[in-house]
């Protein structure tokens, strides 16, 4: 609108001042000018909605121009015109109106040349390049830096939107990994408390409700501990402090001694099956059987190295890959806490078996329903099924959990079973 306003004051000031572009002598002269000069602002109020349309009236125009003195500003105006053709109209548009201007500039050029044989065909060659080609091209290559910062902006909005996605999904798997740790390192203890708190206050004597106490107080102590250190973890974000040492097979005696100590009371006890010296991979070195058949042609020097490892490798099995063994722990650890809770009276069996493959660890506990299990008991809510799935699912290993019957088949227990692969790319789950 501003354009039209301003191209139509200055084609009046042109005109009353008595300035054209062609001498007199015009087929239409006078006042004529302001024909087209008027129509030529008129569809500049258009250039946007409808760039084609207003193209072809101002051509139509422009040639009209051509039979009156002639205005400057119709000019300018058309030359607006083209512009918006190129810069606002439809991508086929804009491809065409440069080339089909370009051949038009040429087509001109060689026709006045071959008319008029004269220098000044060539400048009439270049004017029409003025009127037309010049500002298709300048419209092409604007539109083109427009659709690039579009590209660009759109590009930016999609990184920035998958980056949001990638960090709502890291938030909610450390939420996850927070949950089952915590879970983990707690519940057991709380089960504990919740169970003994319970045989102290429904019975009377003296001599059971201070041992009951005592296994209290102890498991308080240890889970207000773990506690404290996922607090000091969560809370230390610098990470120039030594890192916590993760929980390792190493620590099953002292976990199922805890368990032993707890399951007391209600008629549970528990024993561990460590199989995995009867596999390919030695239990003490994490090296295959076979390896000692060799260890004469060794060299003594190499020997003492092997019997020396690396001092951030004695917590934890040689041969296992950390994640695996802090994920075989925590579910020994969750089963034995879920046997306290729901098993019958009985024996709950911790087995380890290791191949080349995996790890597979196995927790059999005694199956009863809730009326013929004696003793005092915690409840549950299911969430450490949930966490040990997910952590075997993190290793893409199995694991399956549910009733089963026992291998002479004259009971039925409940059983954890989770095989955990031990390959190279289980380190970096």
């Amino acid at each position: 609108m501003l354009i039209a306003a301003a191209g139509l004051l200055g084609g009046l000031v042109l005109w009353a001042v008595g300035l054209h572009t062609t001498p007199q002598g015009r087929p239409l002269s006078g006042a004529w000018v302001l024909l087209p000069m008027t129509v030529m602002a008129g569809l500049e109020t258009l250039r946007r909605t409808t760039p084609r349309l207003t193209v072809i009236l101002g051509t139509l125009a422009l040639v009209a121009d051509q039979f009156t003195t002639g205005s400057l500003a119709t000019v300018v105006m058309f030359t607006d015109l083209m512009y918006a053709a190129v810069l606002y109209g439809t991508p086929a548009a804009a491809r065409r109106i440069p080339w089909t201007t370009a051949l038009i500039t040429v087509a001109v050029t060689i026709g006045m040349v071959a008319w008029i044989h004269e220098v000044a065909a060539l400048l009439l060659g270049v004017v029409t390049g003025l009127l037309s080609f010049a500002p298709a091209t300048t419209g092409a290559v604007v539109r083109n830096h427009r659709d690039a910062a579009e590209a660009a902006r759109l590009r930016a909005e999609q990184t920035a939107l998958l980056a949001e996605i990638d960090r709502g999904q890291a938030v909610r798997a450390e939420r996850a990994r927070m949950a089952r740790e915590l879970h983990d390192m707690v519940a057991n203890h709380l089960s504990a408390i919740a169970i003994h708190s319970t045989a102290a206050l429904s019975l009377g004597d003296e001599r059971t409700t201070r041992e009951a106490l005592s296994v209290i107080r102890e498991n308080s102590v240890e889970g207000l501990a773990e506690m404290r250190r996922l607090i000091g973890l969560l809370r230390d974000g610098s990470g120039d402090g030594e890192p916590a040492a993760a929980p390792t097979l190493r620590a099953l005696d002292t976990l199922l001694e805890q368990a032993r100590t707890n399951g007391a009371s209600s008629g549970l006890a528990f024993t561990l099956d460590d199989r995995r010296e009867d596999q390919p991979y030695d239990r003490h070195t994490g090296r295959p059987n076979n390896h000692h058949e060799h260890h004469d042609q060794q060299d003594p020097q190499q020997d003492r190295q092997e019997e020396d490892p690396p001092a951030d490798s004695r917590s934890r099995t040689p041969g296992l890959p950390a994640p695996v063994e802090l994920a075989a722990y925590r579910i020994v650890q969750e089963s034995l806490t879920n046997a306290l809770k729901h098993a019958a009276p009985g024996t709950v069996t911790v087995e380890l078996a290791r191949s080349k493959r995996a790890l597979t660890v196995c927790v059999s506990s005694p199956f009863g329903e809730a009326p013929m299990v004696p003793g005092p008991r915690a409840p549950g809510s299911g969430a450490g099924l949930v966490g040990m799935r997910e952590r075997v699912a993190l290793l893409d290993g199995e694991f399956e959990a549910g009733p089963a019957t026992t291998g002479d088949g004259t009971g039925k227990i409940w059983r954890v079973r989770a095989e955990l692969p031990v390959t190279e790319g289980s380190d970096a789950a």
